[in-house]
């Protein structure tokens, strides 16, 4: 390990300079004071947090006021934070353990905040850590290195290197790197998530926002206002979180637009260490003029722009930019849906809650969301409608230790802070990294793109011997319904033992993954709706029909794979097994209620992911298949499932057992032949929000590759077998952890006594 924190400059380091090596394990992760060391390090910020508060200040050009009131006491509540999960990790955690050597990237908007986000509750959880700063602000990086040298941290712990964004690549393909957490834009997400496809690397992504800001009727007005300024105006726009699409209910439109004028010209810009400005700078001049150009092209587009008269009569010296509203916009104009990262409000009527729910939802971020209402059930209910990973009722930008933070779709996976975020530093106990030996990228873009026809049953070209016993037709299962498939071929299922035809199955492709995907997205918000309780009864259900039918699925299991009958029957009792311990769990991991300093209440929703892509594994052909299937649709996911290519007919069977179980048409949907051509398919669909895959090195890699498009997020094995008879291996926490996402919703007081 590297003997101190330090820095290399602008130079490129050598691997061998920048990564800890094997994870320190007998020195920091069995060291008996982890906890303390925590408490250690927050003790020492809190000595020199007015140095902290003026070095952020200098480095990135917000307000003293809000690093000194904000910044530094957010920092210091991680720690503390952490300290006591690194106290119960061992017990809090059991089964999990650390993941090596974590690369944290954070971005310049927060340097010093976003740096603790990352770095906590990986050294609670016993990793390393290597450090790479934003570009622009390295500073308080730099000083919380030492700062944790002071605090007794021990040497190679914590290790800081700062330099270009290069660097950050290079540091994310480090082969001994275990884990990348990047903080920043979706452009840079997409890049880092290509280039550690495949790596066995875990990746978590906090990435861009667009986050509507709600006003209803029935809000206080005068608090949305205030909350507007906050939302927007807080670090001059440039937070991913900052509540940039304001969307107001038409009848009280011109009466909160006047009041927020009014509100916007009274802000004062200015040094951001004099203690009386309200905004500073922008980070540099790059950023201002992207502003600008985003701005001028909003007034191309016939929008009225809104600003302080006084701004146009005072020079600024300096990457200054005044508070600016934008009204008039369509909602397809690009300042409406893209990310603009500055000082500058678009505002859009809505007549219903259902059209601002959709207008909230009508973009490609789901980092966070606010809603102002003094109607409680429409605020629960319009924030369990909204795309977000965060939402706040009559507040905004709020955050705290307790809570995580992150988003869905493309703003990113992974979540910074609570129990939630300390997933994302652990693997279960009984896994080993995966270091597949990586082919050249220029490979990937031909995965599953070609196959080979199916062999032609019968001629000079026929490639396997023997005819079906019976001629049983074998379909797609596809909304519920048995169809063929659109290419019109089938394939040979062929007998581990002798080689002889068993079945001819069909061969799916293109077309039948995109009618299983629209299926799948048609039946998700019913199977939603059905709730835990009626979920539960339906699995029930279905390991009753699949028991009743044990002695037919045994048969073909042994027959196909040539296993003895008696552990064909085992695979088929684990299975029924297994459907009901998915079925206990339907209501059970839905969330908790988070600790947050506030006087309120914070939920952590435990949500369906949405449609999840399955490509399950050759071995255990059916016990697999109900581990997987049974794990997405107990937490309300449906599914698009692709069974084992060798051993096919066990989940082909099981469409007979789905349509007597009373589950709806659509939440699973099977479709089989060439394995690669349709993990292709599914990864690359804009519809689906989840891929797990269960298959070669080179189909994991692609997975994670192709999944950068619309960063949907994946599970995949790296061609790593595992024991799916093992209650660990094959139900264990993980499978709920990839089968929900958390949403939290923040729900302050203050009617009576206030915060």
């Amino acid at each position: 390990p590297l003997e101190n924190p330090c820095e290399y400059g602008e130079d490129k380091p050598t691997p061998t300079q920048i990564v800890t090596g094997p994870i320190v394990e007998p020195y920091w992760i069995k060291v008996l004071f982890l906890s303390a060391s925590f408490v250690s390090l927050a003790r020492t910020i809190q000595k020199h947090q007015r140095l902290f508060s003026v070095i952020e200040t200098l480095d990135n050009g917000k307000t003293i006021r809000e690093t000194r009131d904000f910044d530094i006491p957010t920092v210091v509540r991680h720690v503390y934070h952490h300290a006591g999960w690194a106290e119960l990790r061992d017990s809090e955690m059991n089964g999990w353990s650390p993941l090596g050597v974590v690369a944290a990237i954070v971005p310049w908007n927060f340097p010093l905040m976003l740096l603790i986000w990352k770095v906590c509750p990986a050294l609670a959880m016993g990793n390393t850590v290597v450090l790479k700063p934003a570009t622009l602000t390295r500073l308080s990086s730099l000083l919380f290195a030492e700062i944790c040298a002071e605090a007794g941290l021990p040497p190679g712990v914590l290790n800081v290197v700062t330099g270009s964004g290069e660097l950050g690549s290079l540091l994310a393909q480090h082969p001994d790197v275990d884990k990348v957490a990047f903080t920043g834009s979706t452009e840079v997400g997409r890049v880092l998530r290509r280039v550690t496809a495949g790596s066995g690397k875990a990746l978590s992504l906090e990435l861009g926002g667009k986050s509507p800001f709600i006003v209803f009727d029935s809000a206080d007005l005068d608090s949305a206002v205030e909350g507007l300024v906050d939302a927007i105006w807080f670090n001059q726009g440039q937070v991913c979180s900052a509540g940039s699409v304001l969307l107001a209910q038409e009848s009280i439109w011109e009466i909160l637009i006047m009041r927020l004028k009014t509100r916007m010209f009274k802000l004062h810009l200015g040094s951001g260490i004099e203690k009386s400005v309200d905004m500073g700078p922008l980070v540099d001049e790059t950023q201002k003029n992207t502003v600008e150009n985003m701005v001028a092209e909003a007034r191309v587009e016939g929008a009225q722009v809104s600003y302080s008269l006084q701004w146009e009569t005072e020079v600024q010296i300096g990457p200054y930019y005044p508070p600016t509203l934008i009204t008039g916009l369509s909602t397809t104009s690009r300042c409406v849906m893209e990310e603009i990262f500055g000082p500058v409000l678009v505002a859009l009527p809505f007549r219903t809650a259902k059209e601002a729910i959709a207008l909230g939802n009508n973009t490609r971020y789901g980092l966070s969301a606010s809603v102002w209402t003094e109607n409680v059930s429409l605020a629960f209910e319009v924030a369990s409608s909204l795309q977000a990973g965060t939402v706040w009722i009559n507040a905004h930008n709020l955050f705290d230790a307790a809570s995580g933070f992150g988003g869905v779709k493309e703003s990113g996976y992974g979540r910074d802070g609570g129990k939630e975020g300390l997933f994302e530093f652990v693997r279960p106990t009984w896994a080993v990294r995966a270091k597949p030996m990586l082919q050249a990228e220029g490979n990937l873009e031909k995965f599953g793109s070609s196959c080979d026809k199916p062999p032609v049953p019968t001629g000079k070209n026929q490639e396997v011997s023997g005819t079906p016993s019976v001629d049983r037709s074998y379909k797609l299962y596809i909304g519920g319904v048995q169809c063929r498939p659109d290419s019109g071929y089938s394939r040979p299922v062929v007998s581990a033992s002798d080689g002889s035809v068993l079945a001819y199955v069909p061969d799916g492709g293109r077309k039948d993954i995109r009618n299983a995907v629209e299926s799948a997205n048609k039946a998700l918000s019913g199977w939603q709706k059905k709730g835990p309780h009626v979920r539960a009864q339906i699995l029930y259900y279905l390991a009753e029909n699949l028991e009743q039918r044990a002695a037919e699925f045994s048969h073909a299991l042994s027959m196909q794979s040539s296993m003895p009958v008696e552990e064909a029957q085992k695979e088929v009792d684990l299975s029924v097994a297994r459907l009901f311990h998915w079925a206990a769990l339907c209501d059970k991991f839905g969330g908790t209620i988070q600790e947050t300093p506030i006087h309120g209440f914070t939920l952590c929703c435990r949500e369906p992911v949405g449609v999840i892509g399955i490509i399950c594994p050759d071995e255990k052909p059916l016990l697999s298949f109900i581990s997987l299937m049974g794990a997405a649709i107990a937490r309300g996911n449906t599914t698009v499932m692709v069974p084992s290519g060798k051993n096919p007919l066990p989940a082909l069977a099981l469409y007979q057992v789905l349509d007597t179980s009373d589950l709806p048409g659509g939440v699973v949907n099977i479709v089989c032949g060439e394995v690669d051509q349709l993990t292709r398919h599914l990864t690359l669909h804009s519809n689906i929000q989840s891929v797990w895959y269960f298959g070669t090195e080179e189909g994991s890699r692609f997975v994670e590759w192709g999944s950068a498009e619309n960063l949907k997020r994946t599970w995949v094995n790296n061609g790593v077998t595992r024991d799916w008879n093992s209650a660990t291996q094959g139900c264990g926490e993980e499978f709920l952890l990839h089968a929900t996402q958390c949403k939290n919703v923040w729900m302050p007081g203050g009617e009576i006594f206030a915060n």
